[in-house]
């Protein structure tokens, strides 16, 4: 896979992430949080990236381009909810492996409906020049992409408003947390 077209990119993130799940659930205590705020950024970017990018594209270029789109941001929405409270409790709260399960599922889940119903058909709706520069938007994107979830900002009007201020705002959290020497 070439992360100069988007769509191997972003097969490529998913990929790292459940890569991610998997060192999450298996660190050893001390290792958790850390593992976890990797986690918990990597799904903040990536989602940013195709809010901002992928979706609004595939929503004019795919059949029944808008259904897809809306499928696919009101599952990120439910995986951010749940992102929000386990990063707000810890990874020292009871319900911890519990709710990573769930999680894992719900981001598993919305993976696979990308892969087998969105990608496809974008690929098809595509050319590779175009999916070239959406790689290089999707970089860009992540770059200046919040690192932790902010449930309520699926759009790409929304992202593009709220994004870059709530960006450097977790950019400075996460230096000044790593100074205190606490996980993201």
């Amino acid at each position: 896979m070439k992360d100069n077209d988007v769509i191997d990119l972003l097969l490529r993130q998913h990929e790292e992430i459940k890569g991610l799940f998997d060192e999450v659930e298996n660190a050893a205590p001390e290792d958790k949080a850390e593992a976890f705020q990797r986690l918990v950024r990597l799904l903040a970017v990536h989602e940013t990236a195709e809010e901002e990018i992928v979706h609004p594209y595939a929503r004019r270029k795919i059949d029944h381009g808008e259904e897809v789109v809306d499928e696919r941001l009101a599952e990120e929405n439910a995986a951010k909810d749940m992102l929000t409270q386990m990063e707000k409790d810890g990874v020292d709260h009871p319900q911890f492996a519990t709710n990573l399960a769930t999680l894992r599922k719900a981001v598993v889940d919305h993976a696979e409906h990308e892969e087998h119903e969105e990608f496809p058909r974008f690929r098809q709706a595509t050319g590779d020049k175009e999916r070239q520069a959406m790689a290089v938007g999707v970089k860009a994107a992540e770059a200046m992409a919040p690192t932790h979830p902010h449930p309520g900002v699926e759009t790409a009007a929304k992202n593009l408003l709220v994004g870059p201020p709530v960006a450097i705002m977790d950019r400075a959290r996460d230096v000044i947390r790593k100074a205190m020497g606490k996980p993201g």
